[in-house]
């Protein structure tokens, strides 16, 4: 049992680093985690299919659909960087606007996260992403902090250290994963 743990951390890893590169044009970001999410589901559920060629077969296939979804993101997230220049420019309330953002950009990132760990070949991106908001705001709660504590966890480690950046994205597809099972279970 012991080395099929450490297979799993290895895999988790290795998709991290895939994910990232895979994601340098910031466009490629959902594929990117959907295929790095398929790769270490692949590697629980015991299917295979956990190479590169497989990792790259999956983000071909995670492709079609997501560039809007993604250009979506990206606006969110310019809209933020936005607030946060006008925070640090002296905005009144800034407190208030840095909480929002914070709580916005969360929330982005858990529902982006959790898509891409529901996607299955063939599926809509924009109903990924509407299903993702409506567990992660409704019906899962508690897997949605859990995503958040995993975001925080993995954003304070690349702060204390940036080279953990690729690593802390295995573990964030492994906890994507890991809540969309467990809300599948329960």
């Amino acid at each position: 049992m012991r080395g099929r743990g450490f297979a799993l951390f290895g895999e988790c890893l290795f998709a991290g680093v895939l994910v990232v590169l895979a994601a340098l044009p910031a466009v490629t970001l959902l594929p990117a985690l959907a295929a790095g999410c398929a790769h270490v589901r692949a590697q629980v559920e015991q299917e295979g299919g956990t190479g590169t060629r497989a990792f790259w077969g999956r983000f071909r296939a995670a492709w079609p659909g997501s560039l809007p979804v993604s250009a979506a993101g990206a606006v969110i997230a310019a809209v933020l960087l936005a607030d946060l220049a006008a925070v640090r420019a002296g905005l009144p309330g800034g407190r208030y606007v840095l909480a929002v953002c914070a709580a916005a950009a969360a929330f982005a990132a858990v529902t982006a996260l959790r898509a891409a760990a529901a996607w299955r070949p063939g599926a809509r991106w924009w109903e990924l992403v509407r299903a993702a908001a409506v567990r992660g705001a409704r019906t899962d709660l508690p897997g949605t902090l859990l995503l958040a504590a995993a975001l925080a966890a993995a954003g304070a480690a690349t702060w204390a250290l940036w080279p953990l950046a690729v690593p802390m994205a295995g573990c964030l597809l492994l906890a994507a994963v890991a809540v969309e099972r467990r809300a599948a279970v329960g």
